[in-house]
């Protein structure tokens, strides 16, 4: 049995340029509807095509979300015991697809992604599937990491910042609107300047007690730009410096970018009789996951039970 990720990301509004956390939406009418609705009525034809669909998992409705393979894809099946193998053709009635397990949570609009290979959905394309579709209409959805609080808390405690490394790529400096620190406004300088480009900026604060006020300075302005980096930033990772209670200073390094929510699990693909059981597997260890690391989920989103 193949180990896969399991990540977990919250749904927000985009609001005049900015990411906003809305109530608890109506998941549950909106799969209703989209388990009686054609397929012309799950579809969405972009770079790629996406096909939604709902199984009921556990008396519950969950959304499978397909990528549909290009015609031009090469696929082939192999009988293992001669070594024989077939081309398979897609026609205009049939198609091949990768596919995504979805589960929404039962608060703050998290949900839980599982993808089958690594060319199936991923909370990029959910995003946008769900924005053309309209399933909420007048609101433009944002799918975002659910970042662990407790990493986010790191920058809160630290003493200072001895190195960081921000990468932007293009189109992302309008994520940075807004902040006000040194790191933003360079970043913004840089792309004003040569129009669209990625950009690398690396600072290194060199050792010693007489840079202490630099440290601390970086450091705030990392604060600056922690908020909006996962969606700013393509990577963003920082070395921040930790005063010990024995005095020793310490540093750790963090990723402002990667450290959201995720779990890996094993997932069965037929059960002892030979039937599949993919999905299924995939549904039930989504939501073991989720029950596990409910209380810092909730925390995350801000859906502290109480």
């Amino acid at each position: 049995m193949p180990e896969r990720t399991i990540a977990f990301f919250e749904v927000v509004a985009s609001a005049s340029g900015e990411q906003v956390r809305v109530p608890p939406m109506d998941w549950d009418s909106a799969l209703s509807d989209l388990a009686t609705a054609s397929v012309e009525d799950r579809m969405v034809a972009k770079e790629v095509t996406l096909v939604g669909s709902v199984a009921t998992v556990r008396q519950q409705d969950h959304l499978l979300l397909h990528r549909v393979k290009d015609a031009t894809e090469w696929l082939s099946v192999m009988d293992w015991g001669t070594g024989q193998w077939q081309e398979l053709e897609q026609n205009a009635s049939r198609g091949f697809v990768d596919t995504s397990a979805i589960c929404f949570l039962p608060f703050g609009n998290v949900i839980g992604l599982m993808q089958g290979s690594v060319s199936a959905p991923s909370h990029k394309a959910l995003e946008t599937w769900l924005n053309e579709l309209h399933l909420f209409p007048d609101t433009r959805l944002v799918v975002r990491p659910v970042l662990s609080k407790a990493e986010v808390e790191r920058l809160g405690t630290a003493q200072g910042a001895s190195r960081i490394e921000i990468r932007i790529g293009s189109h992302k400096a309008s994520a940075l609107r807004g902040r006000n620190g040194r790191l933003a406004s360079f970043l913004r300088q840089a792309q004003e300047a040569y129009g669209d480009i990625n950009v690398t900026m690396i600072i290194s604060v060199p050792r010693g007690r007489g840079r202490d006020a630099d440290r601390q300075a970086l450091l705030a302005d990392l604060r600056d730009i922690a908020p909006v980096a996962p969606d700013a930033a393509a990577r963003a990772q920082a070395r921040l410096v930790f005063a010990e209670a024995d005095g020793v200073e310490r540093s750790r390094l963090v990723e402002l970018t990667e450290h959201h929510i995720t779990a890996k699990r094993r997932v069965s693909a037929v059960d002892n009789d030979g039937n599949s059981i993919r999905i299924l597997s995939a549904v039930d260890a989504i939501l073991d996951v989720a029950a596990e690391h409910e209380s810092e989920l909730r925390a995350a989103v801000g859906a502290d039970l109480g």
